[in-house]
């Protein structure tokens, strides 16, 4: 009996000084155990709450060079990839410590996905070879230790591999610029499939669901978004889009209740109206002057279109018009993200942020603000999103009210915010990676040093320009021209 008891006491004094000898092991880690695709889900809504970890105070991860890919938080570590110099970053992410340092071949803009201790990035740059594939210099896909930074192998590819790779059944995937879909082993980097595509991948980076594959290319028409069974290694569907001409390559889809959403932009010919309030009054009467002596040559504008397609068949479902406007440099069209039955996006074109509705593709409300190239991130009935003057938002997902805007710095795009433990991460051209709470930008009420741009709809006067002018012009013509007849008809010397 005695010897029970001892036990027992050796027993409870173990367990009282078990969490003291492994103080690590008692902490929650700060973010999620593997992230396998881009923006950790299928949805593109990268959200993760830890029991019991608070958020982060605010602060600034350092970096070489522009940052266009979103930073990846595993456990207690923060992976980040620089732009032009292709450099890789891993930091503590609660002390600030730099754990290691590594380069890639070329330009990064592909995240690092995590996988049982690795980490897979892309690498490669969006010019054009004279054969038409993307992607000059070297590209590929590369492999380090999550631990130390080593790098454990480099699969080169022909074409660049921009989008992020995706991670499913024990392979790698991904999609390049020199039109194929490669299945990489995870542990060699052995090409084990090459499937051939027939588009160009620039930034549409796949995203994996039930055995599937979903991504959108382009160059060479159509533009074209496919399915792919990864288990017969096959394209199961392919949905062409013969009126798009940019984006649809740039966008990585988001799915939700079997419903896959992208964006691309077409080409529209614009109305009377739609020229007035893009280009003024004076262009207007030029169009309308084309369209009286029946020639071609009428101002075209890229139009933002959405498209919503079935899951299983690649049927569209619904599409949609955000509007049109000019023409931007790079990523040419806004990423989608799917949050409570709803679609959140940015247009770089028409400058707004939208809601609308998954299933009917109704819009629900925009905000008129700046350019942002970059995918939103909701949580708790608030949705962030950020632009090109550095600014961060908050806004309520059932009505688009703003709640509040904190400028942070540089151009956010085209990386876009995560969320982890009430805690934004957004990276920046300017080279940093600002982490904050999101209490701060709620809270927040920093004002823009120049007016932004208005929606084209607040352009009055189309009705007077349109109609009542020319009629006027028109009376005051077809007066002057009776009052002069009348006057001949008056001078006239009387017969003999």
């Amino acid at each position: 009996m005695k010897k029970l008891v001892h036990k027992a006491r050796w027993a409870l004094l173990l367990g009282l000084l078990l969490p003291i000898l492994q103080p690590g092991s008692a902490e929650a880690a700060f973010g999620p155990d593997e992230w396998l695709e881009y923006r950790l889900n299928d949805a593109n809504n990268p959200v993760y709450q830890s029991e019991g970890e608070a958020p982060l105070e605010s602060k600034k991860f350092d970096t070489n060079d522009q940052i266009r890919s979103t930073p990846v938080v595993v456990g207690d570590r923060i992976f980040i990839g620089n732009h032009n110099t292709g450099d890789l970053y891993a930091y503590n992410i609660k002390t600030g410590e730099q754990l290691w340092t590594n380069q890639a071949p070329n330009w990064v803009h592909s995240e690092m996905i995590f996988h049982d201790g690795t980490l897979f990035v892309g690498f490669g740059n969006r010019f054009f070879q004279e054969n038409g594939l993307r992607g000059t210099k070297e590209s590929g896909v590369m492999a380090l230790d999550a631990d130390t930074g080593e790098t454990l192998w480099t699969a080169k590819t022909e074409g660049e591999v921009m989008p992020t790779p995706a991670y499913h059944d024990g392979f790698v995937y991904a999609a390049t610029g020199d039109r194929h879909l490669y299945k990489l082993n995870p542990e060699s980097g052995e090409v084990n499939k090459k499937i051939e595509m027939g588009s160009t991948f620039s930034m549409s980076s796949p995203n994996i669901s039930d055995g599937n594959l979903f991504v959108g290319g382009g160059a060479p028409k159509p533009y074209t978004f496919y399915s792919v069974n990864l288990e017969a290694d096959e394209i199961a569907w392919q949905t062409e889009f013969p009126d798009a001409f940019a984006g649809l390559d740039d966008v990585p889809p988001a799915m939700d209740e079997n419903i896959v959403v992208t964006t691309a932009l077409e080409k529209k010919t614009l109305s009377f109206k739609e020229t007035y309030q893009q280009e003024g009054f004076f262009q207007m009467y030029q169009e309308m002057t084309k369209w009286l002596l029946n020639i071609e040559s009428r101002i075209k504008k890229p139009e933002h279109m959405m498209y919503a397609m079935d899951k299983e068949s690649g049927e569209i479902l619904w599409e949609s018009s955000l509007g049109i406007g000019d023409m931007v440099s790079n990523n040419k069209s806004g990423a989608p993200m799917i949050y409570d039955g709803k679609i959140f996006l940015g247009s770089p074109i028409t400058k707004t942020f939208y809601a609308y509705d998954l299933k009917t593709g109704e819009q629900l409300w925009n905000f008129p603000n700046a350019v942002m190239k970059a995918p939103p991130v909701a949580a708790d009935d608030v949705v962030y999103f950020t632009n090109k003057k550095g600014f961060v938002h908050a806004l309520d997902t059932e009505t688009g009210e703003e709640i509040g805007r904190k400028l942070l710095g540089g151009k956010l795009a085209p990386s876009g915010p995560i969320i982890m433990n009430d805690t934004l991460i957004v990276g920046s051209q300017d080279s940093n990676v600002y982490a904050l709470p999101t209490e701060e930008i709620r809270s927040a009420s920093d004002e823009y040093d120049q007016e932004l741009a208005a929606t084209t709809s607040d352009k009055g006067g189309y009705v007077f320009f349109a109609y009542v002018l020319p009629l006027l012009v028109v009376g005051i013509i077809v007066v002057a021209v009776i009052a002069i007849i009348r006057r001949r008809g008056g001078a006239r010397p009387p017969l003999q």
